[in-house]
């Protein structure tokens, strides 16, 4: 053989050993999906929240409530009686109900529009703690790539969803404990 045959031979042997290695490096890569908003409806951190939303507003939805209760009550008795009322009473009675119906729509959109801020802080609160529970779990357990959302098909083989939950649900004891900041 000649020299330049031997290095021609040991330039494809280099190549081909280093194509082999890529190819077992790449068989080796290990990727993971997660369902994040499984993950968001299944995890403790969620039912936490809910049950705090609920129970800050709760008082403010009942007061709502009773007051769209005495709402429909006053124009049942104004539909009951308004063909007997004077037209002065009448007129008065109509504007208190109209009053009463402005102020409870009042009410209630600033009860939605709390509750929609108030939700929007507990999700962005939820999700930044997911993501850093997904992170931990990837690289706990090998994974050099985990994809989430705009993924069109994953195998349920590379489905980490159910092992994050339960992941995230052994640790909520634990999380329970710690203070909120």
């Amino acid at each position: 053989m000649t020299h330049m045959t031997r290095t021609l031979v040991s330039c494809a042997l280099v190549a081909a050993l280093a194509t082999a290695a890529v190819a077992a490096e790449a068989q080796a890569l290990k990727i993971g999906f997660v369902n994040f908003g499984r993950l968001l409806e299944e995890s403790p951190q969620a039912k936490a929240a809910q049950a705090a939303l609920e129970s800050e507003f709760l008082p403010r939805q009942r007061d709502v409530a009773a007051q769209r209760k005495s709402l429909q009550e006053k124009v049942d008795k104004l539909q009951k009686e308004a063909a007997v009322m004077s037209e002065a009473d009448r007129v008065r009675s109509e504007r208190e109900v109209r009053d009463l119906e402005l102020n409870v729509n009042r009410r209630f959109n600033e009860l939605q529009e709390d509750l929609n801020l108030r939700r929007n802080e507990e999700v962005g609160r939820m999700q930044r703690a997911l993501l850093q529970e997904v992170q931990a779990y990837a690289r706990a357990n090998g994974y050099q790539l985990v994809v989430s959302d705009g993924v069109l098909y994953a195998a349920e083989g590379i489905d980490i969803t159910p092992q994050l939950v339960a992941a995230i649900k052994a640790k909520a004891p634990a999380a329970a404990t710690t203070p909120k900041p």
